[in-house]
Parts: C-alpha cells; sequence; structure tokens
C-alpha cells in the first residue's frame, strides 16, 4: 500500500549480473528518522555513515545496493558510501546528510563505483509512488532471498509500509537484514527511536536462522507526518506489527528452509533464562535437523536446555508440547502417553510449528522464531561467491 508523500523505485545498475540490485526511497521533504543497526563489531561502511546520518533525526532518502555489502573495505569503503549519497543528493537535489546508505552481498569487496554512480543519476527518473514500485524496491535489496517481503498497515488515518530483506546470517543482534518503514504519520524522532528500538526487540531480535551476526543490518523508519499525529499507543503497536511480520518472513524465506518454527519458553524463572533457553533451543543444528525430518527426538531439546550454563533448570518439571494444548502432544521425563512419539513425527511433517517448552520454575515467557536447518543452506552458502 503506497503512503503517500514517498516514491520507490528498483533497478539494475549491474553491480553483478542483470537482475534488480539497486533502489531509492524518497520522501517529498525531511522525515523524522529513526534506525537500528547491527552490533557486529566490523560494521560496513554504510553501517558506520548510516548512523552519522540518523543521529540528527532527519533523514529524507535512502539508497540501497545489493550483491555487495561494501563491509571490510576500509577507508575506501567510507568513501564510496559518501560518494553513494553525494551523487544520489545532486540527482534528486538532497542535501546527502539526509540520505542514508545500504548495502548487502559479498563481504571484502569493493563496490563498483562507476555502476553504482550512474544508477545514482538514473534514480530520479525510476521513482515511483504505487505498489508496483514498492515492490521493485523489495526485489531490488534481495540477495539470496526467494521472494519480495512487504506488509502495509493503518493506524487510524495514517500508513506504514514495510520492505525487508533477509534469508541467512540471521541471529539477534540483529540479523542480515534490511528493513525500511514508510509512514504519514506524524512522529518527533526521540519517540520515534524508542519505539522502533522497542518493535525491534520483540520481532527482528527475536530470529535466527543460523545464529550468524551480519555486518550491514539496519532497520529504519521515515515519518513524514503529512496526516499529523496517531494515537501513540495504536502507533507503536501498528509498528510492532509491521515488525514481526517482516521478521517472520525472513525467518519463513530462511536459506534452504522448510518449515517455520515458533519456539515459546514459559515457567521460566527470569526472563533472561527464558530468552537465553529459547536461543539455545532455536540454533541448535541438532534440534534444527530433527525437525526437518519429522523427528521426534525430544532429548535434544533436553540437550540444548542443558549446555545453558548459566540457567540451570532441573529435568523434573519440564514439559515440551507440540501444537496447542488441545493436539496433547505433550512429553515430561515422566510421562510419554501412548502413541505420542508418533503423533508429533506427523505434526513435525506440517511447515509452521508451535513449540513450547515448559520449565515450571517460574512465570517469565518468551518467544522466538527460526526454522529448520536443511541441505538446501549448504548447497546456498558453500559456492555463495562462485
Amino acid at each position: 500500500m503506497p503512503v503517500p508523500g514517498f516514491s520507490w523505485c528498483g533497478i539494475n545498475a549491474g553491480i553483478k549480473d542483470d537482475t534488480l540490485d539497486f533502489g531509492v526511497i524518497r520522501a517529498d521533504r525531511p522525515c523524522a528518522a529513526a534506525a537500528v543497526f547491527t552490533r557486529n563489531n566490523f560494521p560496513a561502511a554504510p553501517v558506520i555513515l548510516g548512523r552519522e546520518r540518523v543521529r540528527g533525526g532527519r533523514l529524507q532518502a535512502v539508497v540501497v545496493n545489493s550483491k555487495n555489502a561494501n563491509a571490510a573495505t576500509g577507508e575506501g569503503g567510507l568513501r564510496d558510501a559518501q560518494r553513494m549519497t553525494e551523487t544520489l543528493g545532486a540527482a534528486l537535489g538532497i542535501d546527502p546528510v539526509l540520505i542514508l546508505p545500504s548495502s548487502t552481498g559479498v563481504i571484502g569487496v569493493a563496490l563498483p563505483m562507476e555502476r553504482i554512480e550512474a544508477a545514482c543519476r538514473r534514480a530520479g527518473d525510476e521513482l515511483e509512488c504505487g505498489a508496483e514500485a514498492i515492490e521493485q524496491f523489495a526485489r531490488a535489496i534481495m540477495t539470496t532471498d526467494t521472494r519480495p517481503k512487504t506488509v502495509s498497515v493503518r493506524c487510524g488515518e495514517a500508513t506504514l509500509t514495510g520492505v525487508a530483506k533477509g534469508a541467512g546470517m540471521i541471529e539477534p543482534n540483529m540479523a542480515t537484514l534490511l528493513a525500511y518503514i514508510a509512514t504519514d504519520a506524524a512522529c518527533e524522532a526521540p519517540a520515534l527511536q524508542a519505539m522502533l528500538r522497542r518493535a525491534v526487540d520483540g520481532s527482528f531480535n527475536r530470529i535466527t536462522i543460523d545464529s550468524d551476526t551480519s555486518t550491514n543490518d539496519t532497520v529504519l523508519v521515515l515519518a513524514n507526518g503529512l496526516v499529523g499525529a496517531v494515537e501513540p499507543a495504536e502507533f507503536e503497536t501498528a509498528l510492532a506489527g509491521v515488525c514481526l511480520h517482516l521478521a517472520k518472513e525472513i525467518v519463513r524465506d530462511g536459506e534452504g528452509a522448510t518449515k517455520l518454527i515458533e519456539l515459546t519458553v514459559s515457567e521460566a524463572p527470569s526472563p533472561e533464562a527464558a530468552l537465553a533457553i529459547a536461543r539455545s533451543v532455536i540454533n541448535s543444528p541438532l534440534v534444527k535437523t530433527a525437525i526437518y525430518g519429522a523427528d521426534p527426538n525430544w532429548g535434544r531439546f533436553v540437550m540444548a536446555i542443558g549446555k545453558v550454563f548459566d540457567h540451570p533448570v532441573p529435568l523434573e518439571g519440564l514439559g515440551i508440547r507440540f501444537g496447542d494444548d488441545a493436539a496433547g502432544l505433550a512429553i515430561t521425563a515422566e510421562a510419554q502417553p501412548p502413541d505420542v512419539l508418533e503423533r508429533i513425527r506427523e505434526y513435525l511433517r506440517g511447515d509452521e510449528l508451535r513449540i513450547e517448552l515448559r520449565l515450571g520454575r517460574g512465570n517469565a515467557r518468551e518467544t522466538v522464531w527460526g526454522c529448520d536447518l536443511t541441505e538446501g543452506y549448504i548447497r546456498e552458502n558453500a559456492y555463495y561467491t562462485t
């Protein structure tokens, strides 16, 4: 759903082949801006520059390239990120300091700047306001994604439209993801930043594909204020919903993935314990491969819970539930109903799974999302640069 006051484009810059690989978002006027970036100790050049740019709380455009991360490229990479914004700024008549750059793709390779700058100069003629332009932008930022990821919601008179990419190197904090959310609601930058951080913590920081944290992760919100202010709590709920939808779509489209897993740890002694145990289980290659094979090997869950040394829990009282309570697919060390393993095997053949680990030690509860681990992940990553 288009947001008034924003235009989008996705084109081919020829970075690697003839597919879409370059995108721009332009707002008609400067917007309140908020962003959350990767915590990787080797942030990519556009992340370094982007942190500086968003500090002022005002942005007007985004420029993104795929197929090259502009990461681990030193001072030359920083100069290239700066040139991207300068060239686009000249083409669009926007101050470069109001432009946030992003890149995604192969690490350690310099950007082909002649092609990038040529694409920047073309972008002004390609920008459109409709849904097709949004989808073209979504496709242009993809790397190993198999499909574009977009969502739109209404909040009072305002619209929020989000676009994201990501399929591998996914683990908090955050993931190899790029996400951009445009809205015509009015919101001051400090409040927007606080809302976004909470939304990211409950969504993009709760997903994993392979436990690897990328160098380029960026989640950005631009609010142009055209429709005025909306009720803050309702707006934050809508923003959180957009982030969670995009986060789950990223996991659903994980490299080689066939199943989306929603894993909840409940009855934990603390939120920290619940989250640590949830991440241990959802990242376990043994758990992930068992789920891929629909193998009801619940001992792998026990192993992954038990290796969280900072938060030990007793085996007594531990319960594992597959699906909802009505399904009756629950196991404990003390009780395994007749034929339950075969019924769990059948449940695990589905493509969207809910699993709950009940620790029996408190009231804390946390949920994370992940996927299975398949041969497709190996094929995708064993030959990524060839």
